[in-house]
C-alpha cells in the first residue's frame, strides 16, 4: 500500500491512478477521485467490463 496522498482529496491511496493530461491534475489520485474525474470528463452511463477479474 502506498503512504502516497491524493492530489485532490488528500487522502491515502491504497490504489495508484495517474490523471489525465487534460484534467490538470499534478502527482496520483485515488480510485474515488478518478471515478469523479470520469464522470466529469466523460459524462453518461459507463458500463465495467472484466468486472470478473475482480
Amino acid at each position: 500500500m502506498s503512504k502516497e496522498k491524493c492530489a485532490i482529496c488528500s487522502e491515502k491511496i491504497q490504489l495508484r491512478f495517474n490523471p489525465m493530461d487534460e484534467w490538470g491534475i499534478e502527482g496520483s489520485i485515488c480510485g474515488n477521485c478518478y471515478s469523479k474525474k470520469i464522470n466529469e470528463h466523460y459524462p453518461g452511463e459507463h458500463v465495467r467490463v472484466n468486472k470478473h477479474l475482480d
